[in-house]
């Protein structure tokens, strides 16, 4: 289950109004939230490397790869892509390009210097029973050239851009959640904090608060190495 926006946003503006630190509009909670989401979903991948140098326990549920993995599956997508011109056109929220399939089996990928040698000889030039594929350009270049359907994609995506979306009480002025013009965060639930400690790092920036970043930073530098030890 996806991270509530509302929920994020509104313990942010508690901590900021209980401190009397100041005040964060949505415009700039959407974008720095959005921002954050990002940063913690990247780190991922480096913390994943370093989690896979050291050996990790077998007990359940306290794998350090299996629950980070599990945050990571979160982005993971099967899409068919669609054949243009020059190839196959990957989806605009891709980050990592995984395996590229076709009839339910699938492509290997190669670089430039193999795909040479590789056409060239008759017993591993590609063959619809067994193509492969270059990936550039942000294009699969699927071959034999004969193959333009029937293609799909496993990947990984960015995460959405997150939107408190509001009305505005025409009354008091003051800001409505509306839920039907909102996106949530997509990280795992037990990141919650991890996102309403950095933003409140981003409003300390926002409303010049040393105070704010400071606490802030602490914390977030405190769970990081909770995470490694």
């Amino acid at each position: 289950m996806a991270v509530s926006v509302d929920t994020v946003y509104k313990t942010v503006l508690l901590i900021l109004n209980k401190e009397q630190r100041g005040y964060m509009t949505p415009d700039e909670f959407n974008k720095i939230g959005t921002q954050v989401q990002l940063e913690i979903y990247l780190k991922y991948f480096e913390d994943l490397n370093q989690l896979l140098r050291v050996p990790q326990t077998d007990l359940d549920y306290a794998d350090r790869v299996d629950l980070l993995d599990e945050k990571i599956a979160l982005f993971k997508r099967t899409n068919s892509i669609n054949y243009s011109t020059n190839g196959f056109i990957v989806p605009s929220d891709l980050q990592q390009l995984g395996s590229v399939i076709y009839n339910n089996s699938e492509i290997q990928r190669v670089q430039r210097n193999e795909f040479y040698n590789l056409y060239r000889s008759k017993l591993t030039k590609p063959s619809n029973t067994y193509p492969i594929y270059l990936y550039e350009d942000s294009l699969v270049k699927v071959f034999p050239e004969t193959i333009i359907s029937g293609v799909s994609a496993n990947y990984l995506k960015f995460p959405s851009s997150v939107t408190w979306g509001f009305t505005v009480n025409s009354n008091l002025g003051n800001y409505v959640y509306n839920s039907s013009t909102s996106t949530n965060f997509e990280l795992h639930q037990s990141e919650q904090v991890e996102l309403i400690v950095r933003i409140l790092e981003y409003a300390g920036i926002i409303i010049r608060d040393p105070q704010i970043i400071q606490i802030a930073s602490q914390k977030v530098q405190q769970d990081n190495m909770n995470e490694k030890q």
